[in-house]
């Protein structure tokens, strides 16, 4: 790997950006369609496990892999190859006792935690994915050490394989139970299975590459001891750590809350309140697989980052902070307001089976639409605090809108006039909290302060006629179709047209109004012809 050339930060941003593209695209003919097949009780089930399941992979992997990440793009920036074989050596046995441990209890007390959630049904679902959290320990570990190198392909391929095995195990897995007369929550088991075995083969897949790749290049350097690198990777790790599994505890908690309060503010059965939360978690699936881009930006900005602070090189980080934020502004706006704006045709679209869940999902995902605007924020200013080495911060932040999130539920859906729908309310107020203040920490502790108001106001306005453009385009073309084609048939040509005269007009905007700067997408593949057929700056 020493002898790959090394990727700049857009270049890394790109290509993890493009498998994350082929891995939403995978993931949106997995999971709409699984909709589908398990309604809005099944759901529930489903997302249940994935929740306990993100709570010990987070608190296992969330900030570990970033210390890794940071300590071997440290050590290569200086050219100490005998340093980053420990790092990696240390690193990997500390991944799997706690993957082993996390396995273990998720699969011997399943039904506790399921219970623990108001959710009993969910237990198989809970105990299928199990296995899952000691593969992904070892491939958070192996894509650290890999990142930290500056080389995100091998990231990018595991990704991408995890996936297609959860397409191609998952669902049919879950249609086959369900045909077969199983029941919902057995349904919900099979679709998990999928996941399970696409962490066996991208762990797999990184364990070769790693063994085919293995630097032999000689190296003078002394590497640290192990004990010193395993305080140095708790010591950046933890609070990484502690900040990434708040918000996971808060979930677990949240989910618990709406769960309890459906039964017992609203007297409903656990089936029936399994039903409006699933149809509130449909229409989160849309905002999290937009965020999931933002994902690609914060894991190639914390190596490169890290490696310009080692350098005390502040304008280099600036500039990489900058191009972050214009990026994250050009994604989330105008994705959030095109959610926003089309949500219950979205929702009809992608549901055909479940039309009942469709609409009532639809006015969440109007509300969900703005709050991923702040989603996308808060996971970018996170990633540049714990960049700057205020680790700790986003742990106080987290805590805040997760405080205001478990209130506002409590509150909200406990009341028989706003029930389910307190639920897209407390979310959108509670990343709108966290993002407030991460925006202030950042423009606090950067070098050079951030000029808010010059990266997002052209992004905003833009947005604004988008949205416009797309709501308009698809009322016309609804109208006019509505006579002459079935209900679904109008309306999925409506939105899909909606949605393409939206992209075009914010494409133009962009161009026109120089939202993208030529030092934005250089360091992409064909990056300079892509500046000369825009014209960029």
């Amino acid at each position: 790997m020493s002898n790959q050339k090394k990727q700049s930060f857009l270049g890394g941003a790109a290509i993890l950006a493009f498998a994350v593209v082929i891995v939403k695209i995978i993931g949106a003919v997995y999971k709409l369609p699984l909709n589908n097949i398990l309604g809005g009780a099944g759901k529930t089930y489903f997302d249940t496990a994935y929740k306990i399941y993100n709570f010990l992979l987070t608190f296992s992997t969330a900030g570990l892999p970033l210390a890794i990440s940071r300590l071997t793009s440290q050590a290569h920036a200086q050219g100490r190859e005998n340093q980053k074989r420990r790092i990696f050596r240390t690193a990997i046995w500390l991944f799997f006792a706690l993957g082993l441990v996390g396995s273990l209890l998720m699969y011997t007390q399943a039904e506790g935690l399921a219970e623990f959630l108001n959710n009993s049904l969910a237990a198989q679902a809970v105990q299928a994915l199990a296995p899952a959290v000691f593969c992904v320990c070892l491939l958070a570990c192996m894509r650290g050490y890999t990142q930290g190198q500056g080389n995100m392909a091998p990231t990018a391929v595991s990704q991408v394989l995890e996936a297609a095995c959860k397409l191609g195990v998952g669902l049919p897995l879950a249609w086959y139970v369900l045909h077969i007369g199983r029941s919902l929550e057995t349904g919900a088991a099979g679709a998990i299975v999928g996941v399970t075995v696409g962490t066996v083969l991208s762990m797999l897949f990184l364990t070769g590459y790693l063994l085919a790749h293995r630097s032999r290049t000689l190296s003078q350097d002394v590497p640290d001891r192990s004990g010193t690198l395993i305080r140095q990777i708790l010591s950046i790790g933890i609070p990484i750590t502690l900040s990434n599994s708040a918000m996971s505890i808060i979930n677990l908690i949240d989910t618990k809350i709406v769960m309890g309060r459906l039964q017992t503010g609203l007297h409903l059965s656990q089936v029936d309140a399994a039903v409006l939360n699933g149809q509130y978690s449909m229409a989160m699936d849309m905002p999290n697989m937009v965020a999931s881009f933002v994902y690609p930006v914060t894991m190639s900005l914390i190596p490169f980052a890290a490696a310009a602070l080692a350098r005390k090189d502040h304008a280099g980080v600036s500039r990489i902070v900058s191009s972050a934020f214009r990026l994250i502004a050009i994604l989330a706006l105008p994705a959030g307001m095109g959610l926003s704006v089309l949500a219950t045709p979205i929702e009809l679209l992608v549901l055909p089976s479940q039309r009942e869940d469709a609409l009532a999902a639809g006015p969440h995902l109007q509300i969900l639409g703005i709050a991923l605007i702040f989603i996308c924020l808060m996971i970018l200013t996170n990633a540049i605090l714990q960049t700057y080495g205020k680790e700790k911060l986003p742990i106080f932040t987290v805590v805040a809108g997760g405080i205001t999130k478990i209130i506002m539920n409590y509150i909200l859906v406990g009341n028989p006039d706003i029930n389910i729908h307190g639920a897209p309310i407390s979310t959108l107020c509670c990343y709108l909290v966290i993002c407030a203040l991460n925006l202030y920490f950042v423009w606090k502790y950067s070098p050079e302060k951030p000029r808010y108001l010059q990266l997002f106001a052209k992004p905003v306005a833009a947005s604004l006629l988008m949205g416009a453009s797309a709501w308009a385009v698809h009322g016309f073309v609804y109208r006019a179709l509505a006579p002459s084609h079935s209900a679904y048939g109008a309306g999925a040509i409506a939105t899909l047209t909606g949605i393409c005269a939206g992209v075009a007009v914010y494409a133009v905007l962009v161009i026109a109004l120089r939202i993208l700067r030529a030092e934005d997408v250089r360091s992409i593949p064909h990056g300079a012809k892509l500046i000369k057929l825009l014209h960029l700056k």
